[in-house]
């Protein structure tokens, strides 16, 4: 009785903090801003309430359904480009490099940049895409334009590079460790077995590298869904993304509830994606096994 009445004293002198720290800072604030997004604006203050006014505002304004798709359609965009870029990367360096110090050496490369400030990051594509930035220098120097453009910067295109460049660690780094994971005598089994090279990709790395390649997807969507900062610096009008309108809400704007209702939307936005990313994570495990 005693070792019992011990066991639970210290489960939960274990488990108290880590508890109180998720309930404080997570499923409380969380259910504030769920409240919330059901209350009533009227300035300066904000009514107690439950109404659909929010959500129906979300719903049936174009502009906030219209930046909403546009935000899925940029990180869809920066995804399928990050897989498309972080792929080969990967590949290149498990089963093209051999020298374990030289493959190390590139692969702090691509991680290396997430040590350095994102703002930075991000504000260096600006002064690449501007008309007196690197681009427009090289194709005056080179003859091909009279003078700078101004189409390379504050568009979507933009947008696009700038957060490919920025989340496409985060595709290299699960993929990579996939790749490498991967048993090498599976690779000479199926030379062995008379598959070419293009064979033993389809058949045997792709598949088993599937996990690695859903959790990049899913880490570059919802990293790039949610940015605020490279919107600002390089999106302009055109570029604006759903976390821009939703900082406005909290800031200038001044309607919690309606910033609210669109943080909830979001919200379950990202954990459909997630369920999404589950379901094909499990269902390449089951057709592996």
């Amino acid at each position: 009785m005693k070792a019992r009445t011990r066991n639970k004293a210290s489960f939960w002198l274990l488990f108290s903090v880590p508890l109180l720290w998720t309930l404080v800072f997570l499923i409380l604030p969380y259910a504030s801003m769920a409240m919330m997004s059901f209350w009533e604006r009227k300035f300066p203050l904000f009514v107690p309430a439950f109404q659909l006014g929010n959500y129906l505002q979300l719903f049936y304004d174009p502009q906030y359904s219209t930046v909403i798709l546009r935000t899925l359609k940029i990180a869809a965009l920066v995804t399928l480009y990050s897989v498309a870029l972080g792929y080969p990367l990967a590949y290149f360096l498990v089963f093209t490099i051999r020298s374990e110090k030289l493959r190390t050496l590139l692969y702090m490369c691509v991680v290396v940049p997430l040590w350095v400030s994102y703002l930075l990051r991000a504000y260096t594509w600006k002064i690449i895409l501007g008309t007196d930035g690197a681009l427009n220098s090289a194709l005056l120097w080179l003859g091909l334009i009279d003078q700078p453009l101004d189409i390379f910067l504050y568009n979507q295109a933009a947008m696009v590079i700038t957060l490919t460049y920025i989340f496409i660690p985060f595709m290299v780094m699960p993929i990579f460790t996939a790749l490498e994971r991967i048993p090498s005598n599976l690779i000479e089994a199926s030379q062995d077995l008379g598959a070419g090279p293009f064979e033993t990709f389809m058949r045997v790395i792709m598949p088993l590298s599937t996990a690695g390649v859903v959790a990049g997807a899913t880490m570059t969507f919802c990293l790039s869904f949610g940015d605020f900062v490279a919107p600002v610096l390089v999106g302009g009008p055109s570029g604006t993304m759903v976390a821009t309108v939703l900082q406005s809400q909290f800031g200038a704007a001044l309607n919690w509830p309606l910033g609210s209702a669109l943080a909830v939307v979001l919200f379950t936005l990202v954990l459909v994606v997630l369920q999404i990313s589950s379901r094909l994570d499990r269902a390449g495990r089951v057709s592996m096994g």
